[in-house]
């Protein structure tokens, strides 16, 4: 198994969206389960690996050299930025926005130059 494996694997939590609250039922049963608590524990597991899944994928590339992460697409300082970011955000939606916006200000100011 080489280093670049976990980037080969299926993405099953990234294909998956955060967890929907439940559907609000129409009448409340004495036995029934907490619904509000069951989806608050399933969104903070979803957090949790999505969190663990950007740890496994991104921070071994740190190792690299800058000009081989920039030929990847990426900046260390952003990687670094989105390792810190909370566990409610997404650390991995954040950085691909963050590399739109960097590649849409590197577009705006080639026009400009």
């Amino acid at each position: 198994m080489s280093q670049y494996e976990p980037l080969r694997q299926p993405n099953s939590v990234a294909n998956k969206q955060r967890p929907t609250p439940p559907p609000q039922p129409d009448f409340f049963m004495p036995a029934m389960p907490p619904l509000g608590l069951i989806h608050k524990l399933e969104t903070k597991w979803w957090e949790y690996r999505r969190r663990r899944q950007f740890h496994q994928r991104f921070l071994p590339l740190l190792a690299h050299d800058d000009h081989i992460l920039e030929d990847m697409g990426h900046h260390r300082d952003d990687i670094l930025w989105a390792s810190r970011l909370p566990l409610k955000e997404d650390a991995e939606q954040a950085l691909v926005k963050r590399r739109a916006l960097r590649k849409a200000r590197q577009g705006h100011f080639s026009l400009l130059g």
